[in-house]
């Protein structure tokens, strides 16, 4: 983390002056006092997520909840007090007169550039600062005067503040514009696994490639894929571990789709050694335990602990990214018959049993790769975003003192 001696290290040509501390209540005038509207649209704690101001409703002076006292004008920022590491603050720029925020917040009018204010109190250290001076664990909060008593550095250069407020606005927005493209394609893939898979009942889809007509079949999972369980080696036999054969755990699945390493691996003699089996590419990895129905796509060779029940396709007749687009039914069903345990399990023999609607291979070929191409979109935009974020998080540490 930056040391803090009133210069940043990164700043734009031509600026050279030493940054001074001041309180942040110096920046801003807080929580100015209004007249609430007869009629307004409300913004409760859940309604601004990162920078961004997702929702709101609309509320009556009379009928409202009575933490709804910030009426918002142009260009003020509002800073959520509760669990302040979650960096939800709002720059308000809306040209409307009729946005009344929750008391959660505390209402920044600032006598500096509004952006400049708004990232300086997303910067690592000042969330630090705040959090020292939170109270409670789970939910920390910050009382609104011991806000306002913070101590921060700041260019007293209007032109500097200006520069600095305009880049990251402008980082902000690419954050933006690639979550919002990323979510735009979730729904696309959301309406489309709806639509292309035959709805209870039927036994054709909605939607269907050129060409296809034939109704699709009833099958068991287990007449088209082999069920796999896991096994884990002795640990305490050193010749078991640091192989060069991945093993997986089910904390290892989470958003990536192709698994290509894992982070143990065991050797031959431990896999011989334990109830755990080789697992050809392809196979679908399918957590069996607490968190039933994670999955993910083997794009190598690999074996598994015990937390699973892997489905191995028959390559002949079953398509692994078909099977992999159709996880959420795949884990409602294991959820259903998993659920008479002491703690929710799912077997292989229950796994095999699962009930799922199948067309002929060159169809299921079609819709695995069509949802393969979406996956990598939504994908792509994600990356974009974690870099975009990282990027911004490293900007704030060096353009601010």
């Amino acid at each position: 983390m930056a040391e803090h001696v009133g210069k940043p290290k990164v700043r734009f040509a031509g600026f050279t002056e030493v940054w001074e501390q001041r309180k942040l209540g110096d920046l801003a005038e807080f929580n100015p006092k209004a007249e609430l509207p007869t009629n307004f649209e409300y913004v409760d704690l859940e309604s601004v997520v990162g920078t961004e101001l997702i929702n709101h409703r609309t509320q009556t002076k009379y009928t409202a909840p009575s933490r709804a006292q910030r009426l918002a004008q142009y260009g003020d920022l509002f800073y959520q007090l509760v669990r302040p590491y979650q960096k939800n603050n709002y720059l308000f720029e809306l040209n409307s007169e009729n946005f009344v925020f929750s008391t959660g917040y505390a209402q920044l009018r600032p006598s500096v550039d509004g952006y400049f204010l708004m990232s300086l109190v997303q910067n690592e250290y000042f969330v630090q600062k705040v959090l020292d001076n939170c109270t409670g664990t789970s939910y920390p909060a910050i009382n609104v005067n011991d806000l306002a008593e913070i101590n921060v550095y700041t260019s007293l250069k209007k032109s500097e503040q200006a520069r600095i407020g305009t880049f990251f606005r402008q980082l902000d927005r690419l954050i933006t514009l690639h979550q919002r493209k990323r979510g735009r394609l979730e729904n696309i893939k959301k309406a489309m696994l709806e639509k292309m898979f035959p709805k209870n009942g039927a036994d054709v889809p909605e939607v269907r490639f050129a060409g296809f007509t034939e109704a699709w079949e009833q099958r068991k999972l287990g007449e088209i894929a082999d069920i796999v369980g896991g096994g884990t080696p002795s640990t305490s036999n050193p010749s078991y571990w640091n192989g060069d054969i991945d093993w997986y755990a089910p904390a290892e699945i989470g958003e990536q789709i192709f698994l290509t390493g894992s982070q143990k691996k065991i050797t031959a003699n431990g896999l011989q050694k334990c109830s755990a089996a080789l697992l050809p590419v392809g196979t679908v990895l399918f957590t069996s335990r607490a968190g039933i129905g994670n999955t993910a796509i083997l794009a190598k060779q690999a074996a598994t602990n015990q937390g699973f029940q892997s489905i191995v396709p028959d390559f002949k007749i079953a398509d692994s990214y078909f099977i992999f687009s159709r996880t959420h039914e795949l884990k409602k069903f294991a959820e259903i018959v998993g659920a008479g345990s002491t703690f929710t399990e799912v077997s292989g023999k229950q796994m095999s049993r699962i009930p799922i609607l199948m067309p002929k291979l060159d169809e299921q070929a079609r819709i695995g790769t069509f949802f393969r191409h979406l996956d990598r979109l939504i994908t792509l935009h994600q990356r974009k975003v974690e870099l975009l974020q990282n990027i911004k998080k490293a900007c704030l540490e060096a353009m601010f003192a």
